[in-house]
């Protein structure tokens, strides 16, 4: 039932001769991923007989967690999950500025696809995409353990969630569905690599669900050896479409721009930005890098300097740009760390 919203849930009893009213469809919702409607489950219970063919029919525990590594310095907790299939994935708890919140990063994929360069999941290769009940699952998982309020979620975790597209629209409706995960849409994040078919099928299908395109360079040949992707999808093919979501979506356009020193730091790549985006509102986001021996490692993580140059600059010609903290590093909380480490040695026993 973590995949399916409440008229899917009633479908799926039908199916099996089960009949159940609207307001026990979305009771039986809230019951699987909130922990508030299972604190209030004597004053709103369904009928044991029901209970009973849920219980039948749908998976009670479908994820093993192995591992929860809290990093003591930002107190970011990265969750390391074993599928039914002996698949593992992550997902981290983020704590925001404001106190007892938080927001869970999610991974949409066993591994990735997309080989960039610097990501330490391209190391992992890509397994699978992640079901949508796998997703909503990790996410009521870590959400039941925080100690505070879960107000966002993002996807940036393994994998591209725009290459398991229709799984992760799934997964976003469930977790901001009022009987679900009860999260506002607006924050609900994707993060894409620029998958263009993908990024104006989102656009078309008007989902209230945010966008950010890690760009990392604005200059075509550079960003194609940083990420392959951009050999299928050009920079004029991605501009057209960050022009369409913007012009969409009504606001500013996020990009993100994980930092490379003595790659993507300098006057070049802010003269090729003005060039390819300088008519569309933008909103960038600068991520350190997280360095690590899965990582190809000749990319460093760049300088203060190199970091607060770009900035300046960026700044002097009207961006908004936010300094992305990179949490957890040290209790192997970059994406696709805390996997590869399981995958270097045996898993504990089940």
């Amino acid at each position: 039932m973590f995949g399916l919203l409440p008229e899917a849930i009633s479908a799926e009893l039908a199916a099996h001769g089960v009949t159940v009213r609207d307001d026990e469809a979305r009771r039986i919702l809230a019951h699987s991923i909130s922990p508030m409607a299972r604190r209030d489950a004597k004053k709103r219970p369904i009928s044991k007989a029901l209970q009973a063919n849920v219980d039948k029919l749908f998976r009670a525990t479908p994820l093993e967690v192995l591992e929860r590594a809290q990093d003591s310095a930002d107190g970011f907790v990265k969750y390391l999950f074993k599928h039914p299939d002996g698949a593992l994935s992550e997902a981290v708890r983020i704590p925001l500025h404001k106190p007892n919140h938080f927001t869970i990063c999610l991974s949409s994929q066993v591994g990735c696809a997309m080989g960039c360069a610097f990501c330490a999941t391209a190391s992992l290769g890509l397994t699978r995409n992640l079901e949508t009940w796998e997703i909503v699952s990790a996410f009521s998982l870590v959400r039941d353990e925080a100690p505070g309020r879960v107000t966002g979620a993002v996807f940036m975790g393994q994998g591209e969630p725009l290459g398991n597209y229709d799984n992760v629209i799934a997964a976003a409706k469930l977790i901001s569905h009022p009987c679900g995960g009860r999260v506002a849409g607006d924050m609900i994040t994707l993060s894409t690599v620029g998958l263009v078919p993908q990024i104006r099928r989102f656009v078309r299908e008007g989902h209230p669900h945010r966008l950010i395109v890690s760009l990392v360079s604005a200059m075509q040949e550079k960003r194609q050896r940083l990420l392959p992707v951009a050999a299928r999808y050009p920079l004029s093919e991605l501009a057209a479409a960050l022009k369409e979501y913007g012009k969409a979506c009504n606001n500013r356009v996020t990009v993100a721009w994980v930092l490379l020193s003595g790659v993507n730091t300098g006057p070049d790549e802010v003269e090729a930005l003005v060039a390819l985006l300088g008519d569309l509102r933008l909103r960038i986001n600068l991520i350190d890098l997280n360095e690590t021996e899965r990582a190809q490692t000749h990319f460093k993580r760049a300088t203060d300097a190199e970091r607060q140059t770009l900035m300046d600059s960026l700044g002097q010609l009207g961006f908004p740009v936010v300094r992305r903290y990179s949490g957890g590093a040290h209790k192997h909380a970059a994406c696709g760390m805390l996997a590869a480490t399981f995958q270097e040695t045996p898993a504990p026993n089940s």
